[in-house]
């Protein structure tokens, strides 16, 4: 089937699009859908719209430098790649071709808690530039071990997962079958015959891909259909406050929790140890009325102090968005979807394509703007809302 080659992508729309000839329908609404009514993954994008620029002309911008200070250490851009499930599954390797291009640009990865490749194998390539998603089980012997295995192996960070205290409902997975085992129809049959590239790749690498990290914990030889229930079964287990402090006993490292929007709980995430939050709801894919994140930046700025690492994602398609973020005192940002897209349609080629787009994007912004550095003071003076012109102004002022 057609497919736009790498340098034909232009933004990072051209890369779903081309993912979605690609995958079948299925395949492709498991990424592109979310809870609900899908209200909180259109609003994760509208949010952006409101906020407008104001340039600063006849400056050298010459030496413009998208580098982004994190954690304690320099990073190539300030976005880096978010956690996506299975995403093996839409193209073999696909996780390691996100380790690729984070250690090639020098970005974090957060390799998911249900990711196809390991986070071993990831880290022989991304070194510490992985960071590890670790989805809790009821087995508090399970969540020891996937800690120390990320501490073995080096991961930068371990980010602990709070949003996912049940499996979401959403309605686009329950119509086409998403269920393990899937529920195969003659409509998905087709749709599968009508997407040979993708239907004949997974039938030649052997169906359903077994989930390495979650391999260990069954008997040998288990099927990729026999871990996949397994992981179901035992990852949405109940977190406490006293979960997170137990882990952080047990993570000597850097440790984020991601999925914090209240203030009080980002306020309670630092008195425990935290080195940092990401801000998120999960892309829209878990709860559809939650509250848009980036409305609440402020607040969560406000609990934690100027001081401490806050980060964000969700809806992020655009340079601009960046941009609108750390201006808005967001201290790093990550996407996920444009990656996976990438990654279906293109292979390693799209998930580059993907992450030099965002930068690319940023950079011409950032000369346009007259704005030189991302870790300067003043930032937020080049940001207005466009809806009402309220000046955004710098930290700590």
């Amino acid at each position: 089937m057609f497919k736009l080659p790498p340098d034909k992508i232009v933004n990072t729309g051209d890369l779903e699009r081309s993912a979605r000839r690609y995958l079948p329908k299925m395949l492709y609404d498991w990424i592109a859908g979310g809870a609900g009514d899908e209200l909180g993954l259109r609003e994760n994008r509208d949010a952006f719209q409101r906020f407008r620029f104001l340039p600063r002309y006849l400056r050298d911008v010459s030496a413009c430098s998208i580098s982004k200070r994190l954690l304690g250490r320099d990073f190539g851009g300030p976005l880096g790649i978010a956690p996506m499930g299975y995403a093996g599954l839409f193209r073999p390797q696909a996780e390691l071709f996100f380790a690729r291009t984070a250690k090639r640009h020098d970005v974090p990865y957060i390799m998911s808690g249900v990711s196809v490749a390991s986070m071993e194998t990831a880290a022989e390539i991304a070194g510490g530039n992985l960071w590890y998603q670790l989805y809790t089980t009821a087995d508090d012997a399970i969540n020891a071990d996937m800690i120390r295995r990320a501490r073995a192996c080096g991961c930068g960070a371990l980010v602990i997962t709070v949003d996912i205290p049940v499996a979401a409902r959403r309605e686009r997975d329950i119509r086409n079958g998403i269920d393990i085992p899937p529920k195969f129809s003659a409509r998905t049959v087709l749709d599968g015959l009508l997407h040979p590239a993708w239907t004949l790749l997974y039938l030649r690498t052997g169906g359903l891909p077994v989930m390495e990290n979650w391999a260990p914990y069954l008997p040998k030889g288990a099927s990729g259909l026999d871990v996949a229930k397994f992981s179901i079964e035992h990852g949405y287990a109940l977190q406490t406050w006293d979960h997170l402090r137990r882990f952080r006993q047990l993570w000597p490292g850097a440790l984020v929790v991601k999925g914090i929007m209240h203030p009080d709980d980002a306020r309670l995430a630092r008195e425990v140890g935290v080195d940092a939050i990401i801000v998120s709801n999960h892309g829209g894919r878990q709860f559809d009325r939650a509250v848009r994140s980036i409305d609440y930046l402020p607040a969560i700025r406000e609990a934690v102090g100027a001081d401490f690492p806050m980060m964000f994602d969700g809806g992020v398609r655009r340079g601009s968005d960046i941009l609108a973020l750390l201006c808005l005192g967001v201290d790093y940002v990550f996407s996920g979807r444009p990656f996976l897209y990438g990654a279906a349609a293109l292979g390693q080629g799209g998930v580059d394509r993907a992450l030099e787009i965002f930068n690319d994007e940023l950079a011409g912004l950032m000369r346009q703007l007259g704005c030189l550095d991302l870790d300067g003071p003043g930032l937020e003076t080049f940001m207005i809302d466009g809806l009402e012109q309220t000046r955004r102004y710098p930290r700590g002022e």
